[in-house]
């Protein structure tokens, strides 16, 4: 009886290790920064899926100078040009809309889960 219980215990321990370092190392985490790339006068992707926490950086690769404007007023870049970039981490779940103040017909949106 002492072997099986010794066995049964050895097992729980080396399942808690394992689970332990796969919290540790990242596995099966979602990934804390997300690259946005402004080109041809749109957001791609037009829409990102992130968890809390996440870092959402605007890269400009458009000739031509662009803002990151939220719609309901929780961020605002200046106007960056070529090669500019832009970032801000997402505290609270929801879907936050954006566009660009210089050309406003230039929209994406961000959804915080």
């Amino acid at each position: 009886m002492a072997q099986i219980r010794s066995t049964s215990w050895i097992a729980a321990a080396l399942a808690a290790t394992a689970l332990a370092l796969g919290a540790s190392n990242g596995a099966g985490a979602a990934p804390s920064s997300v690259t946005v790339d402004v080109k041809d006068f749109a957001f791609r992707p037009g829409s990102v899926s992130v968890a809390v926490g996440t870092t959402v950086t605007w890269l400009n690769d458009d000739e031509e100078p662009h803002t990151v404007t939220s719609a309901e007023g929780v961020f605002k870049s200046e106007a960056l040009e070529s090669a500019g970039r832009f970032s801000y981490t997402f505290a609270t779940p929801g879907t936050y809309h954006y566009f660009c103040a210089l050309h406003p017909h230039m929209h994406a949106d961000v959804v915080v889960r």
